[in-house]
């Protein structure tokens, strides 16, 4: 995801503002894309804290502060989603939420193109089921 090897995506994103941003952005899609429903069902009502957790781990996972790991340990994702019934489905809804997101905040395209790489990478990585989820929030 280096988009120099001495420059973080971190840093070339700029820092944690624009982290909250592109965080901000994607739980805003989550949120009101009805093509995201799927996707959406598996967070509570709230997203307050999905967000924070997600810049949380964004901020390590970018090679900026180890947040997530400092408050919560390794952060082990495939472990932490497995009570959620993770289909293609919700994959690919997570993944327009994020492909928006990242298009609207990171202007540069090959860092964004890297990070869409490592995006999908990690959806893919979550699939748990070949079917859809259980709603897990009623």
């Amino acid at each position: 995801m280096n988009t120099e090897p001495s420059t973080t995506p971190y840093v070339a994103l700029g820092g944690a503002p624009a982290i909250h941003r592109l965080v901000d952005r994607f739980y805003e899609r989550m949120d009101g894309l009805p093509e995201a429903y799927a996707a959406r069902r598996l967070h509570p009502e709230s997203l307050a804290g999905a967000n924070e957790s997600l810049f949380e781990y964004l901020s390590g996972w970018f090679g900026g502060p180890n947040l997530y790991i400092e408050k919560k340990g390794h952060p082990r994702l495939r472990m932490r989603h497995g009570p959620y019934a993770i289909g293609p489905t919700e994959r690919d809804q997570w993944m327009l939420c994020m492909r928006t997101a990242l298009t609207e905040q990171v202007a540069d395209e090959p860092l964004r193109a890297g990070l869409l790489k490592a995006f999908t990478d990690m959806a893919d990585h979550m699939v748990n089921t070949q079917g859809s989820a259980i709603c897990a929030h009623p």
